[in-house]
């Protein structure tokens, strides 16, 4: 079924492979010595070509960024892996080899065509990411359980199916439970699924479908409605301001005040502790409201600036191609002109003059990008003044509100601390109410005792408030610092690529240059 290890020593996946691969798939004769001059490069490979190769590890492929076909057949292959990278692959065959177990698929979001014929697969699993399979090969395997297959309902595109070859193609009713249960399916093991087929399954299948139906419909509830609370959480983290349109930042200081609980036990403080969670509660929400404001703020801030940056870049590139359009329409006639020339001194005069036009076009090129960083400078500080004051005013309003924290907490403490030292007082001459709990009883028999619990509770609950206003503000500077780098390093990048690119054009005009003066000595 599998193919086994042949005469030779299995084969390792490295850059010569690979080259070698690239090389012989690529143009020949003139135009592969031009490819292969010029220098391969794996991230523009399309299609890549690595069967009957005895490959026994995938490995080396993450430089083949745009990859959409990938062939690893007839190797001796056990594990599906290092294929991370490969992010536009539409298309892979890893047919004949020894695979045991479906995985490492997880990136491969694009992939329409999967073909794992010939291995050594007893289960159809970890496949949830290929959205858009439409052509699924698994025949000639160990699959032993026909509901299995069910695990392939999710893809609605999937129009071809081949099983054949596996244990489960022997049940009885095998080609009836597949017509029904994929009724979109157009192909089944090579061969055309009828209509009448399909309603005939339809019918006998008719009752378990509606089950199973039933079934998937709510596990799609379920996981929308989890996707969706993350997608809203993910938004409030965002903002910086996630759980605090609740009781969270309150819960969380008493959650860690073990005299808490004795001291909310004494008369009164029930209603103070109602009172104080009612309005921290409101303050909070006032920061987690102000936060998604200001979240909505921002991210039309960035789009505005990159919708600018990159009509900046697109109508500087447009200029620059219209120039180098011309020069190419004038540097066709020069050859044609050059061709025809026999004089020897008019010959160098032309040459001189061409020469001349490539260093003004030189010059014209560089001019143009200087033009457009100084543009986008302008473009980006404006953007970071805007951010950093954004930003500012948003850490101010926090920061403000926070405040209010604080001090409803002390306004809080000071009152629980008087009920606190009446009731002491009321211990001290024994008029303490009969309802006290022995715990609490014993605690107010000690004014340190108390003070001491009192002040450890008003600390933390200090303390909470001051991390999530810290965290916050922490986050959102951090943020801001993230963003602003990334746009200069990306202005950074972009401004030395296209100064590489004016250099190498340059180097080739000059080096068409010398091959004309070749050719004519």
């Amino acid at each position: 079924m599998s193919r086994r290890y042949g005469k030779f020593e299995p084969s390792v996946v490295d850059e010569e492979m690979l080259r070698k691969a690239v090389e012989e798939q690529g143009p020949q004769e003139q135009a592969g010595r031009i490819a292969k001059e010029e220098g391969i490069h794996f991230n523009e490979v399309l299609q890549l070509r690595l069967a009957y190769r005895d490959i026994l590890k995938i490995d080396h492929l993450w430089e083949f960024t745009s990859l959409t076909k990938l062939e690893l057949n007839n190797n001796i292959i056990k594990k599906i892996e290092g294929l991370d990278s490969l992010t536009n692959l539409t298309w892979l065959n890893l047919s004949f080899n020894n695979i045991e177990k479906i995985e490492g698929l997880e990136s491969l979001v694009k992939l329409e065509v999967l073909n794992l014929y010939n291995n050594r697969i007893s289960v159809i699993e970890n496949m949830e990411n290929l959205e858009k399979l439409t052509f699924f090969a698994i025949a000639n395997n160990l699959l032993g359980q026909l509901d299995n297959v069910l695990y392939l309902r999710r893809f609605k595109n999937l129009h071809t199916l081949n099983l054949y070859g596996n244990t489960i193609c022997k049940e009885e009713n095998y080609k009836c439970f597949i017509a029904a249960y994929f009724p979109d399916l157009t192909y089944l093991d090579y061969r055309l699924l009828d209509e009448q087929t399909k309603n005939q399954a339809s019918a006998k299948y008719q009752y378990a479908i509606e089950e199973v139906r039933r079934n998937e419909f709510q596990v799609q509830q379920a996981v929308e409605t989890s996707q969706s609370q993350e997608a809203e959480l993910q938004l409030h983290r965002d903002a910086f301001v996630e759980f605090l349109n609740g009781s969270s930042l309150f819960d969380s200081m008493f959650a860690v005040d073990p005299e808490a609980e004795e001291l909310h036990c004494l008369p009164g403080v029930a209603d103070l502790l109602q009172t104080f969670e009612h309005q921290l509660v409101e303050l909070c929400v006032q920061v987690f409201e102000i936060g998604l404001d200001e979240h909505k703020l921002r991210e039309t801030e960035v789009k505005c600036f990159l919708s600018g940056e990159k009509e900046a870049v697109a109508d500087n590139q447009q200029r620059a191609a219209q120039m180098v359009a011309n020069f190419e329409q004038h540097r066709r006639k020069w050859i044609v002109e050059m061709r025809q020339v026999s004089d020897t001194n008019l010959l160098d005069v032309k040459l001189s003059h061409y020469s001349n036009e490539i260093d003004q076009l030189c010059d014209s090129l560089m001019a143009l990008e200087i033009q457009l960083v100084i543009q986008l400078e302008d473009i980006i500080k404006d953007f970071e003044m805007n951010i950093s004051d954004m930003v500012g005013n948003f850490i101010e309003t926090v920061q403000g509100i926070f405040a209010q924290c604080r001090d409803l907490e002390n306004s809080h403490h000071e009152k629980l601390r008087e009920i606190a030292v009446a009731t002491l007082e009321k211990v001290a001459k024994n008029e303490s109410e009969e309802d006290m709990t022995d715990e609490v009883r014993m605690l107010f028999s000690d004014k340190d005792l108390v003070m001491n619990a009192l002040a450890a509770s008003h600390d933390t609950h200090l303390l909470k408030s001051n991390n999530r206003e810290n965290q916050l503000v922490t986050r959102v500077n951090a943020w801001k610092a993230v963003l602003i780098k990334g746009i200069q390093d990306k202005e950074m990048k972009r401004h030395r690529k296209r100064i590489s690119e004016i250099h190498n054009y340059m180097d080739y005009l000059r080096e068409q240059l010398d091959d004309f003066l070749f050719s004519k000595a």
